[in-house]
């Protein structure tokens, strides 16, 4: 990858995570530009000019093109690397577990964590959050299942497929998803904490 890339965000998101620990992971460079999500910076007609969802991450490459979403930024960066490798099949299975993660993963529980850290928590939300109870807890008994049998999400290789899914995942306990009989799920932090170039999400 040729030139510098730059990376809007927050680094309390775990989507943002996510590109932060793939680049550490893969030993790209980077200029890293912090946004203060709650003061409106993702919602200026500056940055909506780069990306009109007004959301973070947004990778900005070398050549001045923009892109979104979380999940298609570190396949961007990840693409031919042992990060997301193997045959037709492996790389479709990776996008598998991605896709799981932002549609019955993250909307559950990584909302949940912005309603307590990001709200503070606030009495007229209680409702909404007790509503994404159901559905994190379901995501979680997928995954610990899943990892019953096996020490990574796809094709017994650490892969963004586990990247994607730490990130919101290791933080649960911040929306208030009691981790504790996940047994399976913690063992797998761990195994996804001592990969190379393992980076830990700013506090």
């Amino acid at each position: 990858m040729s030139g510098k890339i730059e990376v809007y965000g927050d680094s309390i998101s775990g989507n943002c995570y996510k590109i932060q620990l793939t680049c550490a992971q893969l030993g790209i460079e980077h200029v890293w530009r912090e946004l203060d999500l709650m003061q409106g910076a993702a919602r200026t007609d500056e940055f909506r000019a780069m990306n009109p969802n007004g959301k973070v991450p947004l990778l900005k490459l070398a050549d001045g093109r923009y892109l979104p979403e979380s999940n298609a930024i570190i396949y961007y960066l990840a693409d031919g690397s042992a990060l997301f490798s193997g045959d037709r099949y492996a790389r479709a299975n990776i996008l598998s577990w991605m896709f799981f993660e932002q549609y019955s993963h993250e909307p559950y529980i990584a909302t949940a964590r912005f309603i307590v850290r990001y709200l503070g928590n606030p009495p007229g939300e209680q409702a909404n959050l007790e509503s994404k109870r159901p559905g994190g807890y379901k995501a979680l008994k997928v995954m610990n299942n899943h990892l019953a049998n096996n020490d990574f999400f796809a094709n017994d290789s650490y892969s963004i497929a586990d990247t994607a899914l730490y990130a919101y995942t290791h933080v649960a306990e911040e929306g208030g998803f009691d981790l504790g009989k996940y047994t399976n799920i913690k063992t797998w932090f761990r195994r996804v904490e001592s990969q190379a170039g393992f980076i830990p999400m700013k506090a």
